[in-house]
């Protein structure tokens, strides 16, 4: 019987480029999955400090209990198996030499096998008899394998099988049925918008779509906008086009593109910074999706699946019960002393201002040596808002899911986590004229804050009570400036339609301060 909210998770890998790459990848059972890591970048040495990672797969078996779904040397066995079991979705199989028939197939070709596979998995973790309706299952995804997730997800008129141009109707009515029960989509660095190539590789780009090279086109524009369903005119490629709830997707996005060193570091240059290596930070989400960004590259021995931190992100977003969205709103930024004097002279207009703000945000949790999202400049991935934007508009931090049996001090219902916040001076520009009254490098805020989150600890032996999973208890908080790591502030909790708002104010009122507030809005996750 499926336990709720332990699903059966499939697993899809992502691009495999040559065909070397290829044979490789379906030599091994779990094309990745299993594959740990023993090193993690100090970021502020350089140096190299150990810690062993085991790999999301053994993970997931010594955290939450799942084990695989091989059975006696067979690849997708007819059951029985139980539910809380791990698949992998071997798509490369058919391309391979070895074990098929040595053809490239069209993403479309592997989002109908998805498909089918989905159904095979229900099949086999369902008991005789029990409502079909009723399953639910996990994909996780990593890079191309994302795309594909999203073709089977979202267009819903996936080529049949060879042999027909497209699904017949009874064939369409069974995908939807086997589509609803996708409860999650978990992607680490998949190119949602796609994969650009900086100024002066272009040539790069147009060539990989005209000769489609090992299919590398599944990448670029037209052929993404084909296989997503999406009409011609559509400007968003990370769209899901209403075919599937965006609230449902995870988007784990790398920011390291110097620690990934495919093709000798062709591929890194041709991107460029702003990117885990491969794939560009701002084509790594889905539109409208929760997202985290961690400090790895696309693969590799700091690559993002191999992580600590990606997987930390899963399990939270898998099996987590309150999910949390962080925001934060500007009330007032106090000019430069010479800039203000010409704006009250006349001389210059609030709309005239250009200036670049800067935010960097390191999202962590206590007990535990890792970040869960970490957006600096340093490391290119800090968040950047205009002067007019950056006051009129929120601006979304990140998501974070709450997962109570990952505490370490079991002894009392608090989940204690941190939020590092420094906002940059920025370089004010009028009409060419630039602000003088600046240092290089000097900070608008600079702080550290420490929340804890008490939940109701009923709700989480009887997992029916549902609406009382945050019911009449509390957030502290505390600044690193009163205290290190104290949050003894109670805060003020606001029940709205999309669940408990607090805000927290920050900054100074003080010459070239400025003013705002965090806001978190905590909701149930995983309702049954």
């Amino acid at each position: 019987m499926i336990t709720p909210p332990f699903y059966p998770i499939i697993y899809v890998r992502g691009y495999a480029g040559s065909q070397g790459e290829v044979e490789d990848t379906v030599a091994t059972p779990y094309m990745g999955f299993n594959l740990g890591s023993t090193k993690t970048r100090q970021l502020h040495t350089g140096k190299v400090y150990p810690h062993v990672f085991e790999s999301p797969l053994i993970r997931l078996m010594k955290d939450h209990g799942y084990h695989d779904a091989y059975r006696d040397g067979q690849i997708k066995p007819e059951g029985p198996i139980q539910p809380n079991s791990i698949w992998i979705f071997r798509y490369y199989d058919i391309t391979s030499k070895e074990m098929g028939l040595g053809e490239r197939k069209e993403i479309e070709f592997h989002a109908k096998r998805l498909g089918e596979f989905i159904a095979h998995v229900r099949n086999a973790v369902l008991k005789p008899g029990e409502d079909k309706s009723k399953f639910r299952v996990y994909l996780v995804a990593h890079s191309m394998g994302g795309l594909v997730c999203r073709c089977y997800l979202q267009n819903p008129k996936i080529p049949a099988l060879p042999g027909s141009d497209k699904m017949k109707d009874k064939d369409i009515a069974k995908q939807n049925m086997i589509r609803k029960g996708v409860d999650k989509l978990f992607t680490y660095a998949t190119p949602h918008g796609g994969i650009e190539f900086r100024k002066g590789f272009g040539w790069v780009e147009g060539l990989r779509d005209f000769l489609d090279i090992n299919n590398s086109g599944n990448f670029g524009e037209k052929k993404m906008k084909k296989f997503l369903g999406l009409k011609s005119g559509e400007k968003n490629l990370n769209t899901l086009n209403g075919k599937y709830p965006p609230e449902r997707v995870f988007s784990l996005i790398g920011t390291d593109s110097r620690d990934y060193g495919a093709a000798g570091g062709m591929s890194r240059r041709s991107v460029g910074s702003l990117s885990d290596g491969l794939v560009q930070i701002e084509n790594a989400s889905v539109l409208g999706s929760p997202r985290a960004f961690i400090h790895r590259s696309h693969s590799g021995h700091y690559g993002i699946v191999n992580s600590e931190a990606g997987y930390q992100n899963l399990r939270r977003f898998l099996f987590g019960k309150i999910r949390a969205h962080v925001e934060m709103d500007i009330d007032k930024i106090n000019l430069p002393p010479d800039l203000n004097k010409k704006i009250k002279s006349g001389e210059v207009k609030d709309k005239d201002i250009n200036a670049s703000f800067y935010v960097e945000t390191v999202f962590s949790m206590r007990g535990v040596p890792i970040e869960l999202s970490r957006r600096t400049i340093d490391e290119e991935s800090a968040i950047r808002r205009s002067y007019n934007i950056f006051k009129k508009k929120t601006t979304k931090l990140f998501t974070a899911f709450l997962l109570h049996s990952a505490q370490k001090n079991k002894s009392k219902p608090l989940l204690g986590y941190s939020l590092r916040i420094q906002i940059r001076v920025p370089e004010y520009v009028v009409k060419g004229w630039v602000s003088s009254d600046d240092f290089e490098g000097g900070m608008l805020f600079s702080d550290k804050l420490n929340l804890e989150i008490e939940y109701n600890k009923s709700y989480m032996k009887n997992k029916e009570d549902f609406k009382n999973v945050l019911e009449a208890k509390s957030i502290s908080f505390g600044w690193d400036r009163e205290g290190p790591n104290q949050a003894k502030s109670p805060l003020g909790i606001i029940k709205t339609t999309e669940g408990l708002v607090a805000e927290i104010p920050f900054g100074q009122d003080t010459v070239q301060g400025i003013m705002g507030r965090i806001r978190i809005t905590l909701s149930p996750w995983n309702k049954l």
